[in-house]
């Protein structure tokens, strides 16, 4: 349906199919991976989880300590993620401070603390299982 026949789009934009919508999707993900970057929250989340990946290293975890420890990882990135884009839309939607703009972005950012806890709780039993 086109606006000419005066009836809205809801689509205006082409939908890939097949092999062009798995390119499309991962060009969308790493636009998302590049725009975290410009967090630094999330600078420094990468930079524990490196730290600790070192701190496996030298402990002598195992194979699933450091599987188990990605994962977490992972969950926190995509936790992350969601919260600056409820950030953003916040900001975009409502510029001006309100309870509700404020409340959305605490619970955002209670969700990624929360992240943090369960990464910083298990490494912390890796080291302490594989040191004692």
């Amino acid at each position: 349906m086109s606006m000419a026949e005066g009836r809205i789009d809801p689509s205006p934009v082409k939908k890939e199919k097949g092999l062009r919508h798995l390119f499309a999707a991962a060009t969308y993900s790493l636009g998302g991976a590049r725009r975290l970057l410009g967090e630094a929250a999330f600078r420094h989340e990468l930079i524990a989880f490196a730290v600790m990946m070192g701190v496996f290293f030298l402990v002598g975890a195992t194979v699933f300590q450091y599987v188990a420890m990605a994962i977490l990882f992972l969950l926190m990135m995509a936790f992350e993620a969601i919260n600056t884009a409820i950030e953003e839309i916040v900001d975009r939607v409502s510029p001006e401070i309100s309870q509700m703009g404020k409340h959305a972005k605490d619970l955002g950012s209670f969700a990624v603390f929360c992240l943090i806890v369960a990464n910083a709780v298990y490494a912390a039993y890796v080291v302490f299982s594989n040191v004692f």
